[in-house]
């Protein structure tokens, strides 16, 4: 998500005109300090946003294969699990075995008296 708002901004001021140095006399400092600062900003940003498409084409193919692959299985495991919250994290076991526990259920004291349990003829206030 960042790296795509990154891009739309880098995007924004690279399409943005380049403005004559004549025209900065009718702006506020507020404004001026603003150009600056976002045209240092995209002049930093130009290496990594760069790296970042390098990435994107070394590993768009193998990814869109994998989601193609795996896309439909994962669609039906997510189907069958209700509440992810109701298990543990994954464990690999050493002979390379993977189980997921479901989280055991926290239990009540017992020693708490039930609402029930209260003589008849007595009255809660």
């Amino acid at each position: 998500m960042t790296r795509i708002a990154a891009l739309t901004l880098t995007a924004c001021l690279a399409a943005s005109p380049a403005l004559a140095e004549d025209e900065d006399n009718g702006k506020s400092l507020m404004e001026q300090g603003a150009e600056l600062f976002f045209e240092g900003l995209r002049q930093e940003m130009e290496p990594a946003l760069d790296n970042l498409l390098g990435m994107a084409e070394e590993f768009g193919p193998s990814m869109r294969s994998f989601f193609e692959e795996m896309g439909p299985a994962l669609a039906e495991l997510a189907g069958q699990v209700q509440d992810w919250s109701a298990y543990e994290m994954p464990e690999m076991l050493p002979n390379g075995d993977i189980i997921i526990r479901k989280k055991a259920k926290p239990e009540e004291p017992e020693d708490a008296p039930a609402e029930d349990d209260a003589p008849e003829g007595t009255t809660d206030i």
